[in-house]
């Protein structure tokens, strides 16, 4: 395997200036990853025709929209784990056990396993994008509609570890998600769908005012709540240090999680909040027999953590060696290609290597940078469960809609955050969990274009979906999933009713 390509970029990207620029991006990504609602690509948008404008070379360019996007990556744990209001759509299953924590009193140690684990997903994805991208490339082409709807019947299995002791609830959440996924334009006939008249509503809803409306908005409304009725949601801060046995404890989470987010970030059009969901809840299943993962399980943030930050990296793959984005960051980052007149390809390693090689260097220095960045200031940012709830809870709501109305300049997306938010509110007040609501409505949606995609293809015959090795053993694996922990169960039971009856 030639990485002569590698060399030089590490040559590129280890001169003072970038490393300068790297650092940048880093502390910015970071910052803008723990603002709600603005997330990894607004903050590459906005950012990207200022470099552009003071004239940076391509690679110097690469290097600062990398370090935003893994900057980012690390950044959108911080709100999630201690106000429970995520920075963007990866970082809603941190949420699910690091709040937990951090309303234990641990939020110094779940900042910094969420930070050790970003690391190890993160190295770990750089690692597989240098040495599998060609490979992986090639993989990724095979999956067409089919294969991605065969995909998300795969995802959904693996929702069923997540139901717990609440079977109905997380059923009807999911049903709930995916039906709010329907709301729009329809995709194949161009027919309104549940919009009630409402040019807003054309366009569906955006997963940004659900996400802010579910989470941030109840969460502000709960803590208002717990205020009036003289209680508190929030712990003391603990201590802001890690134990090694808990990052021992967390290793096998964190490498599957990585794995996982790796291979999803190659499939263009999924993402961290696919590849974070399909970690947690596969990680729920292996490691979850004491039903402590959605109570605080250092395992469950581990998991979902390591595979956003491993999917980043995965992401690259398509858009460098096809020019296929595949998240829609990386869409961003093609389109920064393009203004130089940089066309990726597979000739794009022979051809330009102090980009490319750059761009995977600075990715390995970024990571050690956000490691060395993040951990002195975990005792900063969990005093920010010291803020009284007179602060923190204005200060929700104002990035809330500061998050919302700078992706819209719509006032009425703003109303309908609200309404969410009050929705979402009754429905913790009823016990319901977010998370469920969450993947039904990303998951559906990209379900519902790729089946109707593929039954375009096959003229409505739906042998198409039974017709790859790559749809089978997805149906195989769905299968396995979803029955194989009843099956297990089942036959423990069987065998144990012997010595019981006697």
């Amino acid at each position: 395997m030639n990485l002569d390509y590698l060399w030089t970029g590490f040559a590129v990207a280890l001169s003072w200036q970038n490393l300068l620029i790297g650092l940048i991006g880093c502390f910015l990504g970071t910052i803008i990853g723990a603002l709600p609602a603005i997330g990894p690509i607004n903050g590459i948008a906005l950012l990207l025709p200022i470099a552009y404008t003071l004239g940076l070379p391509p690679e110097s360019t690469m290097i600062l929209l990398a370090a935003i996007y893994s900057g980012s990556e690390y950044g959108g744990r911080i709100s999630s784990i201690l106000l429970n209001v995520p920075g963007d759509a990866g970082a809603v299953m941190t949420a699910l056990d690091g709040n937990p924590l951090a309303r234990q009193g641990r939020a110094g140690e779940a900042l910094m396993i969420s930070g050790i684990s970003s690391f190890i997903g993160g190295i770990i994805g750089v690692v597989g994008l240098t040495l599998f991208a060609p490979f992986l490339a090639s993989l990724a082409v095979g999956f067409g509609p089919a294969e991605y709807f065969v995909l998300m019947v795969f995802a959904f299995a693996t929702l069923g570890s997540m139901v717990g002791s609440q079977p109905v609830k997380t059923l009807i959440g999911c049903v709930l998600g995916l039906m709010l996924a329907t709301v729009g334009l329809d995709p194949t006939s161009g027919a309104y769908r549940f919009t009630f008249n409402s040019p807003e509503l054309g366009d569906g809803i955006d997963f940004v005012v659900l996400v802010i409306g579910l989470f941030s908005i109840s969460e502000a409304m709960l803590m208002l709540e717990s205020h009036a009725t003289g209680t508190s949601l929030i712990g003391k801060v603990g201590r802001t240090f890690v134990r090694f046995k808990d990052i021992v404890f967390t290793s096998g989470a964190a490498l599957r999680g990585s794995i996982v987010g790796f291979v999803v970030g190659v499939l263009p059009g999924t993402g961290a909040s696919v590849a974070s969901a399909v970690s947690y809840t596969l990680e729920k299943r292996l490691s979850d027999r004491e039903g402590t993962f959605g109570k605080g399980d250092m395992r469950g943030l581990a998991s979902p953590e390591a595979a956003n930050n491993s999917c980043a990296a995965g992401a690259f793959v398509p858009m460098l060696t096809l020019g296929v984005p595949g998240s829609g960051t990386t869409a961003v980052m093609l389109g920064a290609l393009m203004l130089y007149n940089i066309q990726p390809g597979p000739q794009l390693f022979a051809e330009r290597p102090e980009i490319v090689g750059g761009l995977i260097a600075s990715l390995y220095v970024g990571n050690v940078l956000l490691l060395l960045l993040n951990i002195p200031f975990v005792g900063i940012f969990s005093r920010l469960l010291l803020l009284p709830n007179w602060i923190l809870v204005p200060g929700i709501l104002v990035l809330s809609v500061v998050g919302v109305y700078s992706t819209h300049a719509s006032v009425e997306s703003i109303l309908l955050m609200l309404a969410v938010g009050c929705v979402g509110w009754l429905l913790r007040k009823l016990g319901f969990d977010m998370a469920p609501i969450i993947l039904g409505f990303v998951l559906g949606k990209v379900m519902e274009v790729n089946l109707r995609n593929a039954l375009a293809i096959s003229g409505g015959e739906l042998g198409i979906l039974f017709q790859s090795n790559i749809a089978i053993t997805l149906w195989v694996l769905a299968a396995i999933v979803a029955v194989g922990p009843w099956a297990l169960h089942h036959w423990s039971r069987r065998g144990r009713s012997p010595g019981l009856s006697e």
